[in-house]
């Protein structure tokens, strides 16, 4: 069983840039799908972006040239580079994991989850 937790959160102005950072141990990194997911008070949890265990991504729309995700297989680690930040990115991003060939963008199909690491960008 993998556990993931997240860094590198923070305030930031709109504008401004910010990388997490999704740390997993406990589990075969190279065996799983890693992806992010957010969400903002009342509202549902949210898919961001993720990477296959192939190195194959997948973005939402509203983050789509403004956000990269990737992973470093030796080190276990998946980033988020966030650049350009509005304030609707405002969040709680969560990392997530999924132990299959291909990622999804539906929340309750990935199995391990962090605990969140909160991005909130002022206007």
């Amino acid at each position: 069983q993998v556990q993931l937790a997240e860094s590198g959160g923070g305030l930031v102005q709109a504008g401004g840039s910010l990388r997490l950072s999704c740390a997993a141990s406990g589990g075969t990194f190279n065996d799983y799908g890693m992806g992010w997911f957010r969400q903002a008070p009342g509202e549902e949890r949210e898919f961001v972006a993720a990477i296959t265990k192939g190195g194959l991504t997948l973005y939402s729309d509203s983050v789509k040239g403004r956000f990269v995700i990737s992973r470093d297989n030796a080190k276990n680690t998946m980033y988020l580079q966030m650049n350009n930040l509005r304030p609707e990115d405002t969040a709680l991003y969560y990392c997530a994991a999924i132990r299959a060939i291909g990622v999804t963008m539906t929340a309750n199909n990935w199995r391990y989850w962090g605990q969140g690491t909160q991005v909130t960008v002022s206007s």
